[in-house]
């Protein structure tokens, strides 16, 4: 075995390709890379390049980064938080390697780093590497192993991809590091959405991203900015398809019993586990809704790429195609799937793509491929057949459809989602959710009302499925007028976990949680201060800590639809990592009055409609064309029906939600349940107990004050209620026998009570 090697792909030597490189840039990307070579006037700088989805971030970056870093033998360093951004960004630098690129070397030297088997790890980096691709917390936790690498240097480029997260601890950490080692940085963050954060993240933004290019009437907020185009910029020049969003939903339900392994299977490596990918893939009903959907619209969504859970799935699929005379073809990895024996090699990969340009095959379906690097402009449609939590996936999917006429491709791209009914609360990556903070894209505002109001029916599904579910106890959701069950806004924002996996996330905000979301949003830096958390990553107990003291401190009293656990997790994450609050967007531009069905109730009560004109003034409000505001909202005909009736039931029959009671409980006193258990009986009652308990704790400049160290803070956050007397000793749950503690003296107490 002496001297035995294998090839690995993770580091390597690139020579320039002798071929004259035969793509040529959009006029957009030549203004960014004229604008770069302005910027790169100066021995050192921090800018932005902004393009949208699909506008070529990568490429214009690599193409500029081999003739003015490459070439004149600079040393790069590319930053990524996720595997696939890494192969992208080394791919990119492999293919565009031209000899008129790069004619002042003859080769350099590459290394891709990151916690996956796949590639390299910091420790074996070399001095004579020339581009090191690496991802966020490789780099982050070893920033001492590339000392050597940077030894000497006068100059280097460092990327920042996907720069809307460099405001992350970890990244603000690498950046003033490297500034440390090296005399002049030229630090390059490239993003397609700088600007859908509030204005604290901005400002933590403008204080890495200094220095810009005149960019004529945009309004760049301070932030630096070399180049920037929007995304309706690029539709109006043809270049990018203008996306057309559709939701199908099926009446199929998954993961009611994942587990831990099946949930982290999903959330760290967006797998699917085996069992529910074998039940999607043999739903007959789901894989006969893909297929009637594309032959009923056969003609709008021309030709089609499928992306489908595994190969089983796709096989059943093009079988129902072409059963119904559509041309359907699959490609997948080089595999042989042991379930079906099928073998696919490369070559047929290559046949049905070819066929696939040539137009004989309308609609390809696709398993786990065909996300970068694969030129197909001629396809208008994707379908979006398998759900997946990461944002990344979802671009480079739904990129597929992007290319605009004067790419090659279609005016208009459809992006069609089937939706399936979760009941782990999943954050499956909405496509919508994509293009937040772009709105400028829509022509009016019914383009972006129907935009929001897919945001909120996605977010709906789990409560209109609860509320038909007998099994679960919805009683006190279905007792409040619906328009209270209409969000008012939502704050959305996405975070890198642990494993690199961005996750997207939008929360629906209503009358029933505004007021104690605010003061929870505006009291997030004090949060932390009291738990002396600095953690980018925060242990689960430590949130759930965090979680349970914001509990008692903002979210009390009857609120109804109540706040999510989960929901304030996700932000006390989202904040470890930003130190800034998320952006809300209020759906000012919906007209709440069309959805309120109590009125749409009230009419068809007091215009004594029979069964048959009921009927059919339920179905003319659905079927609405020139405003489908309902069917936007509900998704499901069924779903707008069952809380239509359930509304004209409460005007018709005032004894619809009692249930006969048949036997005589006992009674105890509010006074012996801990606070909590009372909070669940009468949350009012609590949170007014709570409120008169600190009351009294206050001295006489408006400090809470802790009964047994004295320490002192304005902001309830920093402390709990104890009993005096402890309840099991006889104590009561009364504000005569309650106190305020600090959370550290409450946690040192010989005879700790959670109340």
């Amino acid at each position: 075995m002496e001297n035995s090697t294998v090839i690995v792909k993770s580091f390597g030597k690139i020579l320039p390709k002798e071929k004259m490189n035969t793509r040529s840039p959009y006029p957009h990307q030549i203004s960014a890379m004229k604008n770069l070579d302005l910027i790169n006037t100066n021995k050192q700088y921090s800018t932005l390049v902004v393009l949208p989805t699909g506008g070529g971030k990568t490429y214009t970056a690599s193409v500029w980064l081999l003739k003015n870093a490459i070439n004149k033998q600079k040393k790069i360093l590319w930053i990524a938080h996720r595997k696939t951004l890494l192969d992208q960004a080394v791919e990119s630098f492999q293919q565009y390697a031209y000899k008129d690129f790069i004619p002042n070397i003859s080769s350099f030297q590459y290394r891709v780093i990151s916690g996956d088997a796949e590639h390299d790890k910091t420790i074996n980096i070399e001095k004579s590497d020339d581009l090191l691709v690496v991802s966020k917390d490789s780099i982050g936790r070893n920033l001492k192993n590339i000392d050597r690498w940077l030894e000497d240097e006068e100059e280097v480029f460092l990327i920042i991809d996907e720069a809307h997260h460099s405001t992350a601890k970890t990244y603000r950490k690498v950046i003033d590091y490297i500034k440390e080692k090296v005399p002049y940085v030229k630090l390059i963050g490239l993003t397609a959405t700088p600007f859908r954060t509030n204005d604290n993240e901005k400002g933590l933004l403008s204080r890495i991203y200094k220095d810009g290019v005149e960019l004529g009437d945009v309004v760049n907020n301070d932030i630096g900015i070399a180049y920037n185009i929007s995304l309706k910029e690029l539709i109006s020049k043809n270049i990018l398809s203008k996306p057309i969003f559709e939701s199908y939903y099926t009446d199929e339900s998954y993961g009611r019993s994942l587990g831990i392994k099946g949930l982290e299977s999903i959330q760290n490596l967006d797998m699917l586990p085996e069992d529910i990918q074998k039940e999607m893939a043999q739903s007959a009903a789901r894989n006969q809704l893909i297929v009637k959907t594309y032959k009923e619209n056969q003609k709008n969504y021309g030709q089609t790429i499928v992306f489908a859970v595994n190969i089983v799935h796709a096989i059943q699929l093009i079988t129902l195609f072409k059963k119904e005379g559509i041309n359907a073809a699959y490609i997948v990895s080089n595999i042989k799937d042991i379930v079906t024996g099928v073998t696919v090699s490369s070559k047929d990969n290559e046949k049905n793509l070819e066929d696939y340009r040539s137009g004989k095959i309308k609609v390809l379906v696709n398993v786990n491929i065909l996300t970068e690097g694969v030129d197909l402009p001629q396809t208008k449609t994707v379908f979006l057949a398998r759900p997946t939590v990461s944002t990344i996936l979802m671009t480079q999917m739904i990129g597929r459809a992007l290319r605009g006429t004067k790419a090659g491709g279609t005016d208009l791209a459809y992006i069609v989602s089937f939706i399936d009914n979760w009941n782990e609360h999943i954050a499956w990556v909405n496509p919508d959710s994509l293009f937040i903070g772009e709105n400028e894209f829509v022509d009016n505002v019914a383009e972006r009302v129907q935009h929001e109001l897919r945001l909120i029916a996605i977010s709906k599904i789990e409560e209109f499925a609860a509320i038909l579910d007998n099994s679960v106890d919805t009683s006190k959701l279905e007792q409040i007028d619906f328009i209270k069950r209409v969000p008012i806004g939502m704050y959305s924002f996405s975070y890198i976990d642990e494993n690199g996996m961005e996750s997207s996330y939008q929360i629906m905000i209503y009358d029933s949680t505004k007021k104690a979301y605010e003061e929870f949003i505006n009291a997030l830096p004090e949060v932390f201060s009291a738990f002396s958390c600095e953690d980018e990553y925060p242990s689960q107990s430590i949130l759930e800590e965090m979680e349970a003291q914001c509990r008692d401190t903002f979210f009390l009293g009857d609120m109804i639809p109540n706040y999510e656990k989960k929901d304030v997790i996700r932000l006390l994450k989202y904040y470890a990592q930003y130190e800034s609050a998320p952006k809300f967007y209020l759906f000012d531009d919906i007209d709440r009055d069309k959805l309120d069905l109590g009125k749409i109730a009230k009419y068809i009560y007091e215009e004594d409609m029979g069964i048959s004109k009921k009927t059919e003034y339920i179905n003319s409000l659905w079927d609405e064309a020139q405003d489908p505001i309902l069917r936007n909202f509900f998704g499901k005909k069924l779903y707008f029906k069952s809380q239509l009736e359930m509304e004209i039931m409460k005007l018709t029959d005032e004894d619809l939600f009692l249930k006969e009671n048949n036997v005589e409980y006992g009674a105890r006193p509010l006074e012996d349940l801990t606070l909590h258990k009372l909070g669940k009986v009468n949350p009012d009652l609590e949170k007014k107990i709570r409120a008169e308990v600190f009351e009294k704790s206050k001295d006489k400049e408006g400090y809470y004050t802790c009964a047994v160290c004295t320490k002192k803070a304005k902001n309830r956050i920093y402390f709990q209620i104890d009993h005096i007397v402890p309840m099991n000793k006889g104590g009561k749950t009364k504000i005569e026998n309650l106190q305020v503690l600090c959370r550290k003296c409450n946690g040192t107490k010989s005879d700790i009570e959670v109340i």
